[in-house]
C-alpha cells in the first residue's frame, strides 16, 4: 500500500498563501526553553521546499494543552526564534492565529517569506474542529499542506476543518514530505515487510495496546513485550507480580492472546525489582516466578536482555512502541538501553527499524541512539492508531 495522497511535489505552489499545519508541539523545560527540538527539524524539508519554490508559507501548530484561552507559557514564540535559527531565514510569530492582524501579515509576506502562527489551541474552537474558526484559518490559505503526522489522527478545524473548506472551494489539500515519510514507513512495514518482522511493545498499560496487539500479531514473526504491561501477562499466566503493574481489566484478554500468539510472544524470564518506585530504592534482578511480594518489576533482566537482543539483531524489519522499563530512572534504564542498541546493530546490519513516537521516542533521543535507527516517528498517538488499522482524519481528507 504505497503513499495514496497528493504531495508538494505535485502542485505549483509559487505566489500562493501555502497554509502548512507542522507539529511544532516541542518539550520544554521550566524556563520554556526548548529541549529537544526533532518535531521543528522534521518538518524542515517541506518548509525548505516551498519557500525554494515561491511560496509565501504560514505555519499553524499547537504547543501543550493552554485550557480554554491564550496562555503566554505556551506561547510558540521559542519556536519562531528556533525555527529561524534552523532555516536561516526569519520567521515572525503573528501574535494571533486568526483576525485582521493576522490577515494583514499574511498579505504582506513576499515570494519565499514565511510567518507562524500564534497557538491554534489559544483557541477552544480548535479541538471542537469549529466551521467559524476553521473559516477564519481558511482564509489565509490558497493552498493548505498537512506535514503534522503526531495530530493527523485528531479532526480539529487545522487538520480537518480547513482543508475541507478549501477543498470545497476548488483549491489544493495535500501532504508534505514528513507526512509522506511517516506513512511510507509504517505502511511498508505493515505491508510488506522484509522477514523476520519483528515488533516491541512497551509501556504501562495492556489496555492501551490491545487494538495495536491484535492488529500486528497475525503480521510479525515475533512480538517481544516488556514494560510495565509484561506484568499483567503474567498475572495472566498464574504467576505472583508483587506490587508490579497490573491492568486487571485485560486479563482476559491477555489470556487468549497467550494462546493465540504462542511460538510467536516473547515474554521477559527475568526481572529487576524495586521495593519502591524510586531510582535510588532497594533494587535486586530476579527470575518472573520469583517477584518478591512487597517489591515491583521495574525493568527487564539481563537474560531477558540478552534473549531480545538476540531477536532483534536477526530481524529485517523492527517495529518498537514503548520502553522497556522506568527509563527515566539511571538504575532502570538498562533494558531500554540494551533494546536501543539491539536496534542499533541491526539497522547497521541492513535492517528496517522504526521507532513508533511517544516515549520510546524520547527514549532513544534521550539515549543518544537517534541517528542509529532508520526512522524515528514523530506522532505517539497517530503512530499507534495507524498501527491499529484506523482512519487517520488528517490523512483520510487529502487530495489523492
Amino acid at each position: 500500500m504505497g503513499f495514496s495522497k497528493q504531495t508538494i511535489d505535485g502542485i505549483d505552489v509559487a505566489g500562493k498563501r501555502v497554509f502548512v499545519r507542522v507539529e511544532f508541539n516541542v518539550p520544554q523545560d521550566d524556563t520554556g526553553a526548548i529541549t529537544d527540538d526533532r518535531r521543528i527539524r522534521a518538518a524542515l524539508p517541506t518548509i525548505k521546499a516551498l519557500i525554494a519554490k515561491g511560496a509565501r508559507v504560514v505555519l499553524a501548530s499547537h504547543l501543550g494543552r493552554p485550557k480554554g484561552g491564550p496562555n503566554p507559557k505556551y506561547s510558540l514564540a521559542p519556536v519562531a526564534v528556533r525555527l529561524s535559527a534552523l532555516l536561516g531565514l526569519s520567521v515572525p510569530l503573528a501574535p494571533e492565529s486568526i483576525g485582521a492582524d493576522v490577515e494583514k501579515l499574511v498579505s504582506e509576506l513576499q515570494n519565499g517569506q514565511a510567518l507562524l502562527l500564534e497557538n491554534v489551541r489559544f483557541h477552544p474552537e480548535e479541538e471542537k474542529n469549529d466551521p467559524a474558526y476553521s473559516a477564519e484559518l481558511a482564509k489565509l490559505a490558497d493552498v493548505y499542506v498537512d506535514d503534522a503526522f503526531g495530530t493527523s489522527h485528531r479532526a480539529h478545524a487545522s487538520t480537518a476543518g480547513v482543508p475541507s473548506i478549501l477543498k470545497s472551494e476548488g483549491k489544493p489539500a495535500v501532504a508534505g514530505y514528513l507526512l509522506k515519510k511517516e506513512l511510507d514507513y509504517l505502511g511498508n512495514a505493515l505491508d510488506v515487510p522484509k522477514r523476520p518482522f519483528v515488533a516491541i511493545l512497551g509501556g504501562a498499560k495492556v489496555k492501551d495496546k490491545i487494538a495495536v496487539i491484535e492488529a500486528l500479531l497475525p503480521k510479525v514473526d515475533k512480538l517481544i513485550i516488556g514494560g510495565g504491561m509484561a506484568y499483567t501477562f503474567y498475572k495472566a499466566n498464574g504467576l505472583e507480580i508483587g506490587q508490579s503493574l497490573l491492568d486487571e481489566t485485560s486479563l482476559d484478554f491477555c489470556r487468549r492472546v497467550l494462546v493465540e500468539g504462542a511460538g510467536k510472544i516473547e515474554l521477559p524470564s527475568d526481572s529487576v525489582v524495586g521495593k519502591d518506585f524510586s531510582n535510588d530504592t532497594e533494587r535486586k534482578t530476579v527470575k518472573v516466578a520469583n517477584i518478591p511480594s512487597d517489591f515491583q518489576g521495574l525493568d527487564i533482566g539481563p537474560e531477558t536482555i540478552e534473549r531480545f537482543s538476540g531477536i532483534i539483531k536477526n530481524a529485517q524489519t523492527v517495529l518498537w512502541n514503548g520502553p522497556m522499563g522506568v527509563f527515566e530512572f539511571s538504575n532502570f534504564a538498562a533494558g531500554t538501553r540494551a533494546i536501543a542498541e539491539a536496534l542499533k546493530e541491526a539497522t547497521a546490519a541492513g535492517a528496517t527499524t522504526i521507532v513508533g513516537g511517544g516515549d520510546s521516542a524520547a527514549a532513544v533521543e534521550q539515549l543518544g541512539f537517534a541517528d542509529d535507527i532508520t526512522h524515528i516517528s514523530t506522532g505517539g498517538g497517530a503512530s499507534l492508531e495507524f498501527l491499529e488499522g484506523k482512519v487517520l482524519p488528517g490523512v483520510d481528507i487529502l487530495n489523492d
